[in-house]
């Protein structure tokens, strides 16, 4: 599968992988272009998650690749702590004019952890400022992600996340899960039955008391838990409580900004604005690490106060508006428009939708759900061992030829945005294979 030697992985701790299983069988690609990747031994490796939902407009795109070289040529690094360059000014610029309205001020970081760490960090100063220091309490939901910071796991409901540092967690509530087995099972994008389930953020705000509450914080499409599509009428009900009760709404966009849903963002796409978007990934086709939030002029206006010789917000990391990250994300915020890559991916969801809901009647499969290009499709686990049977499939994708993802039991499609009607069928075929490959798991040994 690789020409490395084994001893040479030894010394890297790889992240959210079992690293014995790994380096026992490594899985090692040495190139990429377009929509595949190329293995050690020559094979080609279709990106069934777009690298890890971040490459939308494929690999090496040459735009973006020339973009960085001539960076680099011109300037390397600049700190932006007291000091500035043109690449983030213009990115910020250009980001808050495809936001939604009245989201215009922009702060930027490394990647989507640190950016919903600084969203809390934001909404916790934002109530201070407002002489409000007492609303510290934030309210995420059940199996949302948001990364691996303490505050993005504190307000992420992934158990598996939480389970070791528990006790340094921001103090916390969490809606339950907009997911329902018994009535979303096979749905073709939002259902419509469900709408109600936001009518739980009334209770939690009844348990705490509004005057607490700092924010919410939800994921439009819950895509690190298998893709779980919110309920027509859902987000507008959180939209709606939040401002009832004066509490803050953020958007965690890392996986469907850009294009994902055929929108820029699903905001936009879902008709649902908030008072903050968290962002990474797809902004710079994946090809340097950038995040950020993008953030409603109210807030950053309500901290643009006291000594002027003083930072108004007291957070940042070196490598803020890095300057070949911006270059990145400026040069693929050109390709998304010149190659209009929302509405192709707009065009290419109906197929997407088809395709992948044609293994409903594959073995064990128990659910398939999608929308816009993010599909997950569900399979009955290993008795005793759940999560046994999705890395058993996802193995088995690996050697047919696609890459995929298995949070559980749950197989991720999430194609770039270029990707053709015959690379989306390749896919599924793969998946296909490997569903009925893993069958057998689902019988209880003796």
């Amino acid at each position: 599968m690789n020409t490395m030697n084994t001893a040479a992985l030894d010394a890297f701790w790889m992240p959210f992988t079992p690293n014995r299983q790994f380096k026992a069988a490594p899985k090692i690609v040495v190139a990429a272009e377009g929509v595949a990747y190329r293995t050690a031994d020559g094979r080609e490796l279709l990106d069934g998650t777009s690298g890890l939902w971040c490459v939308g407009a494929g690999h090496r795109h040459p735009r973006i690749a020339e973009a960085m070289k001539r960076q680099i040529d011109i300037l390397d690094f600049a700190s932006n702590f007291q000091v500035g360059h043109p690449g983030a000014f213009e990115l910020a610029d250009r980001l808050a004019a495809v936001a939604p309205p009245g989201l215009d001020r922009v702060f930027l970081t490394n990647s989507g952890s640190e950016a919903c760490d600084t969203a809390l960090k934001i909404a916790l100063a934002y109530g201070r400022a407002r002489g409000e220091g007492q609303r510290c309490i934030f309210v995420g939901r059940e199996r949302g992600f948001h990364g691996v910071g303490f505050g993005g796991i504190s307000v992420g409901g992934m158990t598996n996340n939480r389970r070791a540092f528990g006790g340094a967690l921001l103090r916390t509530d969490h809606l339950r899960s907009t997911w329902d087995a018994a009535t979303q099972a096979f749905v073709r994008g939002q259902p419509q039955t469900g709408a109600e389930m936001a009518e739980e953020l009334e209770r939690i705000v009844a348990l705490h008391d509004a005057s607490n509450i700092a924010a919410v914080i939800v994921e439009p499409v819950a895509g690190s838990a298998g893709v779980l599509v919110p309920p027509r009428g859902y987000l507008e009900g959180l939209r709606r409580i939040c401002d009832r009760h004066g509490l803050l709404l953020i958007f965690d966009e890392v996986i469907t900004g850009f294009g994902r849903l055929g929108a820029m963002f699903a905001a936009q796409a879902l008709g649902v604005v908030p008072d903050m978007i968290v962002f990474a990934k797809t902004v710079s086709n994946g090809a340097a690490p950038l995040g950020g939030v993008i953030v409603r002029r109210e807030i950053h206006d309500a901290l643009m106060h006291g000594p002027p010789h003083l930072a108004e917000l007291m957070h940042g990391y070196t490598c803020s508006g890095h300057p070949l990250a911006c270059a990145a994300a400026l040069a693929m915020l050109d390709v998304i428009e010149s190659e209009q890559l929302c509405q192709r991916a707009a065009a290419l969801a109906p197929h997407f939708e088809n395709a992948l809901h044609s293994l409903a009647d594959a073995p064990g499969v128990v659910s398939v759900r999608n929308l816009g290009l993010a599909g997950g499709v569900e399979l009955a686990p290993k008795p005793g061992a759940p999560g046994a049977r999705g890395a058993a499939a996802q193995a088995v994708a690996f050697d047919q030829g696609v890459l995929t993802r298995a949070p559980g039991d749950t197989l991720v499609l999430a194609p770039p945005f270029i990707a053709t009607p015959q690379h989306v069928d390749r896919m599924v075929e793969a998946l296909r294979a490997a569903i009925t490959a893993t069958a057998p798991l689902m019988e209880a040994e003796s």
